[in-house]
């Protein structure tokens, strides 16, 4: 009888353990995707900032941002230059990494309508933040 209560106890902390991380995972990129999409269509340069992981890696010959003060300074290189993320973000979610759960990218249109603009999101220790900017066709 004990040897049963154990193991549904066990059982039952093992499942509960994996809905928890489960929800955890899937609930921290909604929310965080939810602060930083707010922020970029708000021209909130601030938030981003601190949702953001330095130094920021940016596409082929272009230089990474590595501060704050130099993502305020390129600002419109971020959010503008090479799509337009605030109308991007109004409408596209994240796509999870299928072999990194530590990773998430939006793809949004460049000037010709392709999806070949990644803004790349990692998580780490202090979450989640905006670790990149790629185009790949560059």
């Amino acid at each position: 009888m004990r040897t049963t209560c154990k193991l549904l106890g066990l059982a039952l902390a093992v499942m509960l353990s994996q809905t928890a991380i489960g929800f955890q995972t899937g609930n921290d990129v909604s929310t965080f995707w939810e602060k930083f999409k707010t922020a970029v269509i708000k021209g909130d340069k601030n938030t981003v900032a601190t949702l953001s992981r330095f130094p920021i890696q940016m596409s082929y010959g272009k230089r990474s941002i590595r501060s704050k003060a130099e993502l305020l300074r390129r600002w419109k290189e971020v959010v503008s230059e090479q799509s337009d993320a605030i109308k991007c973000f109004a409408s596209k979610g994240p796509e999870l990494d299928q072999s990194n759960s530590r990773r998430f990218s939006v793809a949004c249109p460049d000037a010709a309508g392709n999806e070949v603009v990644i803004f790349q999101f990692e998580r780490g220790r202090a979450g989640w933040k905006f670790v990149g900017l790629d185009n790949i066709n560059e």
